[in-house]
């Protein structure tokens, strides 16, 4: 019986209460929460959706990278902002453009209630601010599943590809709301 607990809460509540996937598992569970009338979000999720498994060939560098860079104005810096900018940027929004990480959550786009399609932040203690951001896709009760660039299977915000995560909703900082009808 203690095994089974073990295998039931571990799939959600590790040390950090996240978890990673190459997006496989999830193909199904995309959009939840978007409503019929938000096709601008679902657009959103979609675009990010193509880009799982992309992969560096370097340290924040690769083809794709790259272009997540490019999109903001950098080169090989990390990405994860840069990604979720890129992202709204294929999807016809002119903002968020960042790299930073912290810019993508300023005070009028902060939002209390996820819905997929909005960009999660989360917060480093050490560095005393939001270092790592991705797009919601879906929310189920207390989980955040998410598309996140510059991340790797060990959670870590200084990554290599493109994954899908898990969190706990309580693991997330900020969220921001950038879609606009």
């Amino acid at each position: 019986m203690g095994f089974l607990c073990f295998i039931v809460t571990g799939s959600c509540w590790g040390a950090d209460r996240n978890s990673i996937s190459d997006g496989r598992a999830y193909q199904n569970q995309i959009y939840g929460g978007i409503g019929k009338a938000e096709p601008g979000r679902k657009k959103i999720i979609d675009i990010a959706e193509k880009e799982v498994g992309v992969r560096e060939s370097g340290e924040n560098t690769g083809l794709r990278v790259d272009e997540y860079n490019a999109y903001v104005g950098f080169k090989k810096v990390a990405w994860c902002a840069s990604f979720v900018s890129w992202v709204f940027g294929q999807a016809g929004y002119p903002q968020p453009r960042s790299a930073w990480s912290p810019a993508i959550f300023p005070a009028h786009r902060i939002a209390k209630n996820p819905v997929a399609g909005m960009v999660m932040g989360i917060y480093f203690p050490k560095l005393k601010r939001i270092a790592h951001c991705g797009i919601v896709t879906r929310v189920k009760g207390e989980l955040i599943f998410s598309i996140e660039g510059n991340t790797n299977f060990n959670g870590s915000r200084e990554g290599d590809g493109v994954y899908r995560r898990i969190r706990h909703v309580r693991s997330i900082y900020r969220f921001a709301d950038w879609w606009e009808k």
